[in-house]
């Protein structure tokens, strides 16, 4: 295998489009990357931040605009702790001034002592209401945001749910995974911290600027003269900043798509001795994001700096010619001591805010990607008045169904067939001939280009998606089970079935007697997907989920390619019963397993080039005939 650069790892990781201008198939259920059996790219995208900013702060606002009311009364007691520091500022002028004899010059000692106190007294009141003020905003923005976020979750996974297979053959699960975990946990410390941090700034902004010039005009100016550095260096460093934030965030979800890929397929990395190559690709992938995590950080953090500096030239200026002013008595040394002090106050707020703006493009960048998968088109809805279809029976037909998974590029072509209730239809042929796409179709995971698909003469389109899956029942090649039980597991199948039920399943699964050499049996908690157990056993607990499911069609994808022969064939008689009076397609490349079907479709190139029972195919010599005698090897 040629090795992959930089480039090619991120177009794979980064991208669907990539994969779509290819033509390649996107992987099936069951399948690996590139369709039914094939071996196309992986198409792992990482959505490109749409850049309208004003968009996405309204939507996430309206996820806070749920608490609009918390958040007036947290926003207004941001406001009273602002205005309570800058008051408790200003009361140390009139103590400065009595103390150098500024004021009250001849008054006595205890009237002085007793003036002093009170304005100390005043002073740990408004601190009071300060502290109070703070812990309750604190509470009440930890409330709405941690509730803001537990919306925005919601809605992502309940989008989740609703988006088509598609969706998730073409995106990498650490990459959505990435949207779950990093991008809403960047939003939610916007809302914890950084809103409160806007809010307190501008709000003490506004009252330092009142108080400076209450105090003194003239030096308000001088500090007012800086503001347009700090507003142009500020807009000069974000316009950089927010484009590596979106390019680091986009850079950190190729990362966890290549570690959960490798993670996962750990088995397969180490039987191949590709344990280098992983490395040596996570390492170019890490780089990358190192070096778009060194931009976006720096431009995110020098802004803090350089204000701050220009906030020092700002303070020293104030300071100088305010002691000018001082000696000129226009000024008291109270007022200049607070006015220094509201000039510091002044350029903090903007440092700050300043400093929020690295969390703010990063939340922003993640919002983005959020709702990038919110605006995802979802399954078609069902027609008005769709099919309930109380009572299926399994009468399935196809009519000169063609279908691709991209435009241009024909996976099935001019399909036909039909199949009776308790009637077995095998389908073989070469990989990526066709045979899982036509069984997908039959859930409409895909929906056909042309043609139709009726299940006892109803288009499949008029029949409510969620009753037509109910009504089949699926085991496929790759087998997934869910943390839980192995009871839990298989009433998977059918939620409401009993204990016994769930037992006299697995017994027609052949899968009771391995069951009950386990510890604690059906109580037996299954975690990472099965990983205590065999393939074979994993498989069989698959097959028992759907032998429990009244589904009248039964869609057996390679179902005993994971079991021993001898298995095989307590399974082949479990699979007789399970079959009875059930429509039943098979897909499998063990020729000998579809020797009893009541049809084999051979597909070649997306067309069923024979059909007819196992002695008949053989007796017409063809491309059966050379797969059952092994005169042509299967692909």
């Amino acid at each position: 295998m040629a090795k992959r650069t930089l480039s090619d790892l991120q177009k794979q990781y980064n991208s669907t489009a990539t994969v779509q201008k290819q033509g390649v198939m996107p992987p099936m259920p069951g399948r690996g990357p590139g369709g039914p059996g094939g071996h196309g790219g992986r198409g792992m995208p990482v959505s490109k931040p749409k850049g309208d900013t004003k968009k996405v702060v309204a939507r996430l606002l309206k996820y806070i605009g749920t608490y609009k009311y918390l958040l007036f009364a947290a926003l207004s007691f941001v406001a009273l702790s602002a205005i309570s520091s800058t008051l408790a500022t200003y009361i140390l002028s009139p103590i400065l001034d009595i103390v150098s004899g500024e004021t009250m010059a001849d008054a006595t000692l205890e009237a002085k002592l007793l003036q002093i106190s009170l304005y100390i007294v005043a002073l740990l009141v408004i601190y009071l209401v300060n502290i109070v003020a703070q812990y309750v905003q604190a509470k009440l923005m930890l409330h709405i945001s941690q509730n803001s976020m537990r919306r925005l979750r919601h809605d992502l996974f309940v989008k989740i749910q609703k988006l088509p297979i598609k969706f998730f053959d073409n995106e990498s699960h650490g990459e959505i995974m990435s949207r779950f975990t990093n991008d809403v946990d960047n939003i939610a410390t916007m809302f914890d911290s950084t809103l409160t941090s806007l809010v307190s700034g501008v709000v003490t902004l506004i009252s330092t600027f009142c108080f400076m010039c209450y105090t003194n005009f003239l030096l308000t100016v001088i500090t007012i003269v800086f503001i347009p550095i700090f507003i142009l260096g500020g807009q000069a460093i974000t316009k950089r900043s927010r484009k590596y934030h979106s390019a680091q965030q986009a850079a950190l979800g190729a990362v966890n798509g290549y570690v959960e890929e490798s993670v996962s397929g750990q088995k397969v990395v180490k039987v191949f001795n590709h344990e280098d190559t992983c490395v040596d690709e996570f390492a170019m992938l890490n780089d990358d994001l190192r070096e778009k995590q060194i931009k976006a950080q720096f431009f995110g953090g020098i802004m803090g700096p350089v204000m701050g500096n220009t906030g020092q030239i700002s303070y020293a200026l104030t300071a100088g010619v305010g002691g000018i002013l001082c000696i000129l008595k226009k000024l008291t040394l109270g007022n200049l001591a607070i006015f220094v002090t509201y000039s510091r106050h002044f350029s903090r707020p903007i440092n700050e805010i300043s400093m929020q703006m690295n969390t703010v493009f990063s939340a922003l960048a993640g919002a983005e990607r959020v709702f990038d998968v919110l605006d995802r088109p979802e399954e078609e809805p069902d027609v008005e008045n769709a099919n309930a279809m109380p009572e299926m029976k399994g009468y399935v037909k196809l009519n000169d169904v063609t279908f691709g998974y991209v435009p241009g590029k024909t996976i099935l072509k001019n399909i036909s067939l039909y199949a009776k209730p308790g009637q077995k239809i095998a389908f073989v042929g070469s990989t990526g001939a066709g045979k899982t796409t036509i069984t997908n179709l039959l859930n409409r995971f895909y929906d056909i280009d042309s043609g139709e698909i009726t299940i006892d003469d109803v288009n499949i389109r008029d029949i409510k998606r969620d009753v037509l899956r109910k009504n089949i029942a699926m085991v496929l090649q790759d087998t997934h089970l869910f943390t839980g039980t192995i009871m839990e597991n298989i009433r998977y199948g059918r939620p409401d079935a009993t204990d016994d039920e769930v037992i006299a399943a697995a017994k027609t699964a052949s899968a009771h007697s391995f069951i009950m050499r386990l510890e604690n049996g059906y109580d037996t908690v299954i975690t990472g997907d099965g990983a205590n157990l065999s393939q074979g056993q994993r498989q069989l607990l698959n097959i028992a989920r759907a032998a429990i499911s009244h589904a009248p069609i039964l869609v057996l994808d390679e179902a005993t390619s994971s079991v021993d022969t001898r298995t095989e064939r307590h399974i082949e008689h479990g699979m007789d019963r399970l079959m009875k009076n059930r429509t039943t397609f098979v897909i499998a490349h063990r020729l000998s397993t579809v020797r009893n079907a009541n049809a084999i479709m051979v597909l070649e190139n997306g067309e069923i080039i024979e059909r007819g029972t196992h002695d008949e195919l053989l007796a017409m010599k063809g491309r059966y005939y050379e797969l059952y005698t092994g005169k042509k090897e299967l692909d």
